[in-house]
């Protein structure tokens, strides 16, 4: 049997009697909250199953304009308007790139595609009485949808018969962007050394067509050329449906180019070029970036973590309604503080794309304005990662049939590969040890081979704050998934790191994967270790353990009773804001994505 709708640790339970009893807990209604997701709102198209039923004389749906972005910009708005002489309640509106969704397109090797049946899921959709509330009497509505630049043309499709049996009624007029291959959404990270910045960008531009490169430099100053690598993947890097059938998309191509000798705390400016075979540029817009300090530098170091976040729509689309509300209350919230913001950590489920692609643009798209301007770092979750017999630690289906390799391709990280998605950050004062929980992260693997390394080379007179992040909750936490086993935790997770953590006096490990926020007290083995909150003095002699994982996908419930060593706890989306401007004094933040006030603190001071 095949869980999707409830979190991914129970498919790695091998306790029967509580793995039944959480199969009970996800079939009750009144209990959906408890389960973290429910089903991708692309999944609930039944998209292989749609029949004919065209009606271009009496039904129509024209879109305008026909061309997108004729500035150059990344995304705009166009006017949809439906007419249908046969109207009801369920019918919807599917935008398809490329406008051709026809079963012509479809892998010869999708034993599921028989014609005229399609292949392909929309971007997104939206009921057509959405737009006319009295639509099933007229016959008439008008939409509106914000599209974003993704490397090909548009249609929009009218359906009736709901999500679950379709039937394709008419099809729109084709629509398009001035220039598809424009460069955009680029992703600032940090490189291997303090001092280098990365920016990887998507393009529809392949390296037989175009010369990738960054123009960049100090802001009014001298202008360097730094070229960059290109890297693409294919429908067969795909380990399984969806991404491997009805949610493949063409996935364009990713640069990445490396900023290097750059000068601490410093404003750089920087563009994205492509030269053609002509000789002709095109060139993004111009971004601004402030670099890293050195390590052990005293200035104001200021940074945000959270996890779980996933996109949502502007438009109001229906794509991710009840299905990840917070998600652009975050960004909002952080694009407005970004002035304050100096690097971010997204540790892990960064899209929840699941496999359907086209997702992953619709989320560089949403976060540009936050990742082209700080480090945007990070980490690896199973909705990035797991899928069976692919490597990952978790034998679950999370990832959509992605198995890591989008997520590895769109984003750099400074690991020691691609495929090994932990490494570590220096941040001026901080030093962050950031751990794949999709890999192997037991004692004696490599990877935790590499987390004692980490925590044991850090200059601590240098870098007084150290930080421990990974995805799944390998410390501790009272979220019902956890609570239920009495576990509080991964199976095995502190058994692997308690120790490295306390040897190595970690000041705070952080953990998303459970879809709120919650704070203990300096802990080890179970047990509290410094009763100092809020305002902590000396050593902890112990790890605060924090979940950070109200990013914006669909909360995650606690369980009844709380324990002692739980000092805070939050059923809300949130983020976590971490400042520093001495050695003697870290001020760590909790924030509510709804208005960005600050609802849980504590400080930890130090000669």
């Amino acid at each position: 049997m095949t869980i999707r709708t409830c979190t991914p640790l129970i498919l790695s339970l091998v306790n029967v009697g509580a793995f039944t009893l959480l199969l009970t807990l996800c079939g009750f209604s009144s209990l959906q909250g408890v389960c973290s997701h429910g089903v991708h709102p692309l999944a609930r198209i039944a998209i292989e199953k749609t029949v004919l039923d065209l009606n271009d004389s009496a039904s129509s749906v024209k879109v305008s304009p026909s061309v997108l972005g004729p500035g150059g910009q990344s995304f705009d708005w166009v006017d949809v308007n439906i007419s249908n002489s046969n109207p009801s309640d369920n019918d919807w509106i599917g935008v398809f790139s490329p406008s051709n969704f026809s079963s012509s397109t479809c892998a010869p090797e999708n034993p599921k595609v028989l014609a005229p049946l399609l292949c392909t899921a929309p971007i997104k959709y939206k009921y057509v009485k959405d737009g006319n509330p009295n639509y099933k009497n007229t016959g008439k509505a008008s939409l509106k949808f914000q599209l974003i630049n993704q490397r090909s043309d548009f249609s929009l499709a009218l359906f009736s018969g709901g999500l679950s049996q379709p039937k394709l009624v008419t099809v729109s007029n084709t629509i398009a962007f001035a220039n598809p291959n424009l460069p955009n959404y680029p992703r600032l990270a940090q490189g291997k050394l303090w001092n280098q910045m990365s920016v990887t960008w998507t393009s529809g531009y392949g390296v037989k067509e175009a010369r990738p490169f960054v123009e960049w430099g100090k802001k009014g100053g001298k202008q360097s050329l730094s070229p960059a690598s290109t890297m693409t993947f294919t429908r067969n890097n795909m380990c399984g449906a969806p991404a491997k059938t009805v949610g493949w998309r063409d996935p364009g191509y990713f640069h990445t180019s490396f900023l290097s000798g750059l000068s601490s705390n410093s404003f750089y400016t920087y563009k994205l070029g492509h030269k053609l075979s002509n000789g002709t540029i095109i060139w993004s817009k111009v971004y601004t970036f402030k670099s890293s300090p050195y390590i052990g530098q005293n200035s104001l170091q200021r940074v945000i973590i959270f996890g779980d976040m996933g996109k949502d729509q502007v438009d109001g689309s229906n794509e991710y309604n009840q299905y990840q509300h917070g998600s652009l209350n975050t960004t909002t919230q952080l694009i407005k503080d970004l002035n304050n913001i100096d690097i971010v950590f997204h540790i892990g489920d960064i899209s929840y794309a699941n496999g359907y692609l086209s997702q992953w643009d619709q989320f560089t798209s949403q976060v540009e304005p936050i990742a082209s301007s700080v480090p945007y770092m990070i980490a690896s979750g199973n909705h990035e990662r797991d899928w069976p017999d692919s490597g990952s630690f978790y034998e679950t289906e999370d990832s959509g049939g992605e198995c890591g390799v989008v997520a590895q391709t769109m984003f750099y990280v400074p690991s020691p590969k691609r495929t090994k998605l932990w490494y570590l950050s220096d941040y001026g004062m901080f030093r962050f040890c950031v751990a794949d929980s999709e890999s192997d992260w037991t004692e004696g693997s490599e990877q935790y081979k590499f987390i004692k390394q980490c925590l044991a080379s850090v200059n601590r007179k240098k870098q007084p704050w150290l930080i421990f992040i990974a995805h799944r909750v390998l410390g501790y936490s009272t979220s019902w998934f956890y609570d239920i086993l009495g576990l509080y935790g991964e199976p095995d997770g502190r058994e692997s790191l308690e120790n490295l953590w306390k040897k190595y006096n970690v000041d705070i490990a952080i953990f998303g994967h459970a879809h709120n926020y919650e704070r203990t007290c300096p802990m080890y083995q179970s047990n509290c270790t410094n009763n100092g909150n809020p305002n902590y003095k000396g050593r902890l002699n112990g790890t605060i353990h924090v979940v950070a994982g109200g990013g914006g996908a669909s909360l995650t419930q606690f369980a009844p009773v709380s324990q002692k060593w739980s000092l805070f706890r939050d059923y809300d989306y949130g983020f976590l804001k971490l400042t520093s401007s001495d050695p003697s004094k870290l001020l760590f933040e909790y924030k509510k994505s709804r208005d960005g006030k600050v609802y849980d603190s504590f400080t930890i001071s130090r000669e």
